[in-house]
């Protein structure tokens, strides 16, 4: 009998190699290459072939008739609004996140209020047992009698399980421990995850199934397993949070169907996950008044709003080169920022630790926080207190300049709704749109009115 011919491939990005190498030339991870037997053809027998098949033909673009793809509604508006308005029947969702963030609680939690209105759930774990499910079930409340529970990773039982309650939506929790018996490889591996993916993307187009796979990350917080995953699926969700905050971000890093600008906030409690329908007012909760380096910024996540804290702390180094840090920001922004302040407008800080931090852990990525990041430094590298009922944001250019930023109008009626009383933005930002009554707005051109205005 012949030796099986074996490779090894990166868990990475499924670089092959014929010998084992300790870092991968396509992607640069260390240690990340396994050893694989290897194939020359993928075998299906034992697949239930009636899943795969299908009789769609080849026709002209011009023919076919544009309709709008009806969505379900999962009574979870933070999570459609990151999905673009509903699960679209036949998509393949991509859920990552830490270990405990609260995938499969929300996950359960979906599907019961899927099953609630009447559809056909399949919940597929190959992690936990079905009594551990169904005390989960307990604990949250989403028990349905349409609910359907299988504890099974042979690719083969799922299928069958599928042919045989056909549902409308289905969770796979989670892709690795899943295995094709026709690949031989361990499961989880590269080739394991491919193809597995791979039959679930062709059942959910074929048999119209929504179906949501969950993903382990790596330590570095990506999704595991090859990048192709990514690319076969609609959308790619990420839930994020701090395992010692109450709250969960969750967000589209790819999404077909709608935007990838959207996030959905919600708060882990005893009984579940429960919907953050006001995230600014959950982010300034707990802020300090009267405090140097604190700064409210209005950002915008998607079509929403937020106002968040940002919090400087300015302080004398120890060492030869002052330290930079910044948490929920772009390092290089703060550095960008502390060199606008240096230069523009004489503050001596080659000799000052800059730090950095958005109250609440959320993460900000978006130009508009420039001038909030300005501010907050200024106030606490002068020890002047900002005005608490301001609202700062505006993006900062290299020159000292302050430039425009969108959905200003948006912006204002938020602080306005929370109670403050100023808003310093881009004076080029005040044309197209009529402040509302009862809050002051403040033009400025430079850093150095900004400042002027906000630390009087």
């Amino acid at each position: 009998m012949a030796k099986p011919k074996t490779k090894f491939q990166c868990q990475e990005c499924g670089t092959e190699s014929p010998k084992w190498l300790g870092k991968c030339p396509g992607c640069g991870a260390w240690n990340s290459f396994v050893e694989e037997v290897e194939k020359t053809a993928v075998k299906t027998q034992g697949v239930n072939s009636s899943l795969l098949k299908t009789k769609e033909k080849a026709v002209p673009l011009i023919h076919i008739e544009s309709s709008q793809e009806q969505r379900v509604c999962t009574q979870h508006q933070e999570l459609d609004r990151v999905l673009g308005g509903g699960l679209v029947p036949g998509s393949l969702i991509l859920v990552g996140g830490d270990p405990g963030i609260g995938k499969s609680t929300l996950l359960l939690q979906t599907s019961f209020a899927l099953a609630d209105k009447g559809m056909r759930v399949l919940y597929i774990s190959g992690e936990e047992s079905v009594r551990q499910t169904k005390l989960r079930a307990d604990r949250l409340g989403a028990a349905s009698p349409q609910l359907y529970v299988l504890c099974e990773t042979n690719l083969e039982q799922i299928e069958e399980a599928i042919e045989e309650v056909q549902p409308d939506f289905m969770v796979i929790d989670s892709i690795q421990t899943v295995y094709h018996p026709a690949v031989a490889s361990a499961p989880g591996s590269v080739s394991q995850v491919r193809e597995c993916t791979g039959h679930f993307m062709r059942i959910a187009k074929i048999k119209g199934i929504a179906t949501v796979l969950v993903g382990h990350v790596t330590k570095e917080g990506a999704i595991a397993g090859p990048r192709l995953l990514e690319h076969m699926v609609d959308c790619v969700l990420y839930f994020e949070g701090e395992r010692h905050h109450s709250y969960r971000l969750l967000r589209a890093v790819k999404n077909r169907f709608g935007s990838t600008n959207e996030i959905g906030i919600f708060e882990m409690r005893e009984t579940g996950l429960v919907e953050v329908q006001n995230p600014s007012e959950l982010f300034l909760s707990e802020r300090p008044l009267g405090v140097s380096g604190s700064t409210v910024v209005a950002s915008v996540e998607g079509t929403r709003p937020v106002l968040v804290e940002l919090q400087a702390l300015v302080s004398q180094t120890n060492f030869p080169t002052p330290r930079r840090m910044a948490t929920g920001v772009d390092y290089n922004r703060l550095s960008l920022i502390v060199a606008v302040l240096e230069k523009r407008m004489g503050m001596f800080l080659q000799n000052q630790d800059a730090y950095l931090n958005v109250a609440g852990g959320v993460k900000l990525d978006e130009p508009a926080v420039d001038l909030g990041i300005a501010v907050s430094i200024a106030s606490s590298f002068k020890e002047i207190p900002t005005q608490p009922y301001d609202v700062v944001f505006g993006e900062v250019g290299l020159t000292g300049e302050v430039r425009g930023v969108s959905r200003v109008d948006q912006r204002v009626r938020e602080a306005q709704k929370l109670g403050f009383r100023r808003v310093i933005l881009p004076e080029s930002s005040l044309k197209g749109w009529t402040p509302p009554q009862g809050i002051e707005i403040i033009g400025v051109q430079t850093v150095a009115e900004a400042l002027s205005a906000a630390l009087a």
